[in-house]
């Protein structure tokens, strides 16, 4: 890698260390700004009683709020027919068992869900050794009124509709987040999602990743960006 880069004296290098700070500084403003209007946009009320399956049995979507407010849903890759869940989605999922009590303390209760039945989620989850919620939608509409999962006919139509607009060559099952706000009288409101690299925020893997010399990558894995990666106990020891 010293090939393509120019070393300089300490000096040197914290002067250009200086001017990219003021670019950085500059992202943080915008980001900051772009923050608030995330939470500016408008809501819409969840009318629909969707059901899941949790460990401690059958759950509405009110319910896996427990006693918080807001609730952070990560639409977890796991088809029905899958044997083991996705492997980007378990690169995510590796980022949540920290948080969960720090988001509690600002009122947000996290859960990931699947439309795999329990019975593979769980052993799945003990395999990962994951301890954040992990339930099941296998009898309910929510992944596909989320956009985040797409049936055989609209498959085979090329009419399936992901990160707001409409995709030609979607799967089976594709990644997202989507935020919720439960107010006081019970009443559910759908606030905000996001799809596809609008996910990487929460990966905090891929932020170190970027800080450091070689990036994401050379140009040849950028064209299969994440062809790395593994199931985080399949990597070579």
């Amino acid at each position: 890698m010293n090939d393509e880069h120019t070393i300089v004296s300490r000096e040197e290098w914290l002067a250009a260390r200086k001017r990219l700070l003021t670019r950085e500084k500059e992202f943080t403003r915008l980001k900051d700004e772009l923050n608030q209007q995330r939470r500016s946009l408008p809501w819409e009320r969840v009318d629909k009683n969707y059901k899941f399956q949790t460990e401690s049995g059958t759950k509405s979507l009110a319910a896996l709020f427990g006693n918080k407010s807001q609730l952070a849903v990560y639409h977890f890759m796991f088809a029905p027919s899958w044997e083991a869940a996705c492997k980007s989605c378990s690169f995510w999922a590796d980022n949540f068992n920290g948080i969960t009590p720090h988001l509690a303390q600002r009122d947000i209760q996290l859960v990931a869900i699947s439309r795999a039945p329990l019975s593979k989620l769980t052993p799945f989850a003990k395999r990962m050794g994951w301890s954040f919620p992990w339930v099941s939608s296998s009898e309910t509409d929510f992944n596909f009124d989320y956009q985040v999962s797409f049936r055989p006919e609209d498959l085979a139509a090329g009419k399936t509709a992901y990160n707001f607009g409409t995709s030609d060559d979607a799967d089976e099952e594709l990644p997202g987040i989507s935020m919720f706000y439960k107010d006081e009288s019970g009443t559910l409101f759908h606030t905000y999602s996001c799809f596809a690299r609008g996910i990487e925020i929460v990966n905090g893997a891929y932020q170190w990743i970027d800080l450091a010399p070689k990036g994401r990558g050379d140009e040849a894995e950028l064209a299969h960006p994440m062809a790395w990666l593994r199931f985080r106990d399949e990597y070579p020891r």
